[in-house]
């Protein structure tokens, strides 16, 4: 008889049930082997559709298509153990229909084996969020500013400076809650604002340049880690490691133009006649 003692996953529920408790730790994540990193110290990994811009250079995320998530969010999936796994939702997988988005969540479920997906929008999207819930599929929302609109939004600029504003956004953020999300990204509002939402809504807050009284906090890991050539005012960089690859690469090159590049250790022996 075999026993198996595998790492139970955290879950959407668990998320949920930490609103107002302790803060939720988030980091995006495209790989297996940053994965295995971050899984050590986050709740959540999300395989954020921002890797259109981390790992392919587009300007925006738009160009990311669903097989492209599928793909990253297995490799993640392989690198975490504990970590609640969520993979984006790509612009124009989920918009037409309530069935269209259905479909498409079914396939990152099954191919990616993760945990939850996330889609952006917010009164627009409450009625598929309410759909997708109530058959098995956990979902985290997203509204505040939502780079998928790029194109009507113009920029990436910060929502909700004018107080007038509020009450659309916090609408937004009521109608994903009451419609099942587990929790929701708040990015880049006001910061009285993001507070207000925390304070108003059921589901747990993930504030991304938005309040610190938000239920947790997600960043995008080459952001912080200073990888990215540009990254957003509001992101506070813990590491500066694009130096250091570049000087390391710098190294290697030289010492091959060299002829300095060091011998093996072990080297193959000589095959005997």
């Amino acid at each position: 008889m075999s026993i198996q003692n595998a790492t139970k996953r955290k879950t959407a529920p668990e998320i949920f049930a930490r609103k107002g408790g302790d803060p939720i730790v988030m980091l995006t994540s495209y790989h297996a082997h940053t994965a295995a990193l971050v899984d050590r110290y986050c709740d959540v990994i999300l395989v954020g559709d921002s890797l259109g811009n981390v790992m392919h250079g587009f300007e925006t995320t738009v160009p990311v298509t669903l097989d492209m998530m599928i793909l990253q969010g297995h490799a993640v999936m392989r690198g975490s153990r504990q970590a609640l796994v969520v993979v984006d939702m790509p612009f124009g997988s989920y918009e037409a229909s309530k069935e269209q988005a259905f479909h498409s969540a079914v396939r990152v479920l099954k191919e990616t084996g993760c945990g939850a997906i996330k889609v952006e929008g917010g009164r627009r999207m409450a009625e598929t969020i309410d759909f997708l819930v109530n058959r098995g599929v956990p979902v985290m929302g997203h509204i505040g500013l939502t780079p998928q609109s790029i194109n009507t939004l113009g920029s990436f600029k910060a929502q909700g400076r004018d107080e007038a504003d509020w009450d659309s956004i916090l609408d937004d953020a009521r109608a994903v809650s009451e419609a099942g999300a587990f929790s929701i990204v708040v990015e880049a509002v006001a910061e009285p604002l993001g507070r207000k939402i925390t304070e108003t809504i059921a589901a747990p807050t993930i504030g991304i340049g938005a309040s610190v009284a938000c239920d947790g906090q997600v960043l995008v890991l080459e952001d912080m880690l200073g990888l990215s050539p540009w990254a957003p005012k509001f992101v506070k960089r813990y590491g500066d490691l694009g130096p250091g690859i570049e000087k390391a690469i710098q190294d290697y090159a030289k010492e091959v133009r060299s002829r300095a590049f060091p011998a093996p250790e072990h080297t193959y022996p000589m095959k005997k006649k």
